[in-house]
């Protein structure tokens, strides 16, 4: 076998249709239990157990009790950059799942992508921020401009939410569904974060849909005024 990393035993674990969904399901960026984990792959306890006992041996999940439950996670954002890496590329190819109607449009109109927005939300918010100039393209990859902190401060953002973390500060990620960039990384965290302080939106109990509420979506399109789309 030749050398270097395996990324057999990584994508067996994604394969299994079960286990693709539990992960699908902790893309939502919240800690389940195996009984609800169990209940989003549609399998029994004791089979999605078993998967979970997998996938956390592969060190794609972790495992955190408190009290009796014991609650699971994706292990880092690396595996979630992973996860919508692949849908990404699954939707590119036309391999879609035959589940349509509301919760779809939905997910697409605004969801969470593992701790930030995405969705034409989160293509609007990002797209946004570039034409502004608080987010800049360099050599080093995305930045904060200047302007771009006297923004984030002025939706309540501190300079000490901005200060160096071991994730990047401003990162793109691929929306999936929109084949477009969404803002991810630190920045893209405690923005949407302060968004749902602000009661602007708040999560659909049970999925990853984000809604925006009462003037939540007015106040969201006058702070990230869509952008003029290219010719």
């Amino acid at each position: 076998m030749k050398e270097g990393p395996d990324i057999v035993r990584i994508a067996a674990l994604i394969g299994d249709p079960a286990r693709a969904n539990i992960l699908t399901a902790l893309m939502s960026g919240k800690a389940l239990t195996a009984t609800e984990l169990a209940s989003e792959a549609g399998v029994g306890l004791p089979t999605a157990s078993s998967h979970l006992a997998k996938l956390e041996v592969g060190g794609l999940i972790r495992a955190q009790k408190q009290g009796r439950h014991k609650y699971f996670t994706l292990a880092n954002a690396q595996v979630a950059r992973l996860l919508e890496a692949l849908m990404g590329l699954a939707a590119r190819g036309g391999h879609l799942r035959s589940r349509t109607g509301p919760r779809d449009a939905g997910l697409r109109a605004a969801r969470v992508c593992y701790n930030h927005l995405a969705g034409e939300a989160g293509i609007q918010l990002f797209d946004s921020l570039v034409a502004r100039g608080f987010l800049v393209f360099s050599d080093t990859g995305l930045t904060l401009s200047d302007s771009g902190r006297a923004f984030a401060a002025s939706l309540g953002v501190g300079p000490e939410q901005l200060s160096p973390q071991r994730a990047p500060l401003c990162r793109e990620c691929l929306d999936w569904s929109e084949r477009r960039s969404h803002l991810a990384g630190h920045l893209g965290r405690v923005l949407f974060e302060r968004m749902q302080e602000l009661g602007w939106c708040a999560r659909r109990t049970g999925t990853r849909v984000v809604e925006f509420r009462g003037e939540g979506r007015r106040l969201f399109d006058r702070a990230f005024p869509a952008a003029p789309r290219a010719a």
